[in-house]
Parts: C-alpha cells; sequence; structure tokens
C-alpha cells in the first residue's frame, strides 16, 4: 500500500494494491480450446471405430462440426482476449490462457478435421 502524506495536515491518502483481473474472453478461449480437444478425441473414437460398419465417417463428421466451431470460437476469444488485456494495461491479466486456448482450439480443430480423413479413408 501506497501512502502520501497531505501537506500541512496530519493526514495521508492510502492507495490500496488492486490485484489484476483475469480477462473474461481468455478464461473463455482456454474452456473451448479444452472442448475442442475433446471432441476432437471423440471424433477419432467414433470415426475409427465405425469405419469398417460404415458409420464412422457419419457420426464423426457431426462432431467435426461441433469441433471446429469451438476452435474457431476459442481462436476468435483468444484474440479478443490479447487485445483487450494489450488495451487496459495492468489492471487485466490473462495473457497466457488466451495463448493457450488460440493453440488448443486451433489443435482441436485441426485435429478432429486429420482423424475425419482418416475415418474416411478407412471406411474406403
Amino acid at each position: 500500500m501506497r501512502v502520501d502524506l497531505v501537506q500541512g495536515t496530519p493526514f495521508g491518502v492510502a492507495y490500496p494494491l488492486v490485484q489484476s483481473a483475469p480477462s473474461g474472453p481468455s478464461i473463455g478461449a482456454l474452456v473451448a480450446g479444452i472442448a475442442s480437444i475433446l471432441v476432437s478425441l471423440f471424433v477419432t473414437c467414433l470415426g475409427v471405430t465405425g469405419a469398417q460398419d460404415g458409420w464412422g465417417p457419419a457420426a464423426g463428421g457431426a462432431f467435426t462440426a461441433l469441433s471446429v466451431f469451438l476452435g474457431l470460437g476459442a481462436i476468435g476469444l483468444g484474440l479478443f482476449g490479447m487485445r483487450q488485456i494489450r488495451l487496459a494495461g495492468r489492471g487485466i491479466s490473462g495473457k497466457g490462457m488466451a495463448i493457450t486456448g488460440l493453440v488448443l482450439g486451433s489443435v482441436g480443430a485441426g485435429f478432429a478435421l486429420l482423424s475425419l480423413l482418416i475415418a474416411f479413408l478407412l471406411a474406403a
């Protein structure tokens, strides 16, 4: 805590330390990125398991769309969160969460598309 004395009086002005708050979009990017990774793993399980019977690519395709939407949401929220943190200065934290959300969203969407491609190749 910083205290500045007021000249001519026995009083002072106290400035308490305020901790920075985490950015909401950064938290959202992290959550959406994690969800994108989990759904892409589910796409892999469905696609590979059902590829021989023919239903794997169809079931995996539905969840691939969900994983890609979650990944794009994580990328958008991560970019918005990093911009918010940069413009706010010291009042908002969470740059690491924003970057992690960006990376996880990108990897999750890419892995889901790759898993769907593998499911189609195994079914053919």
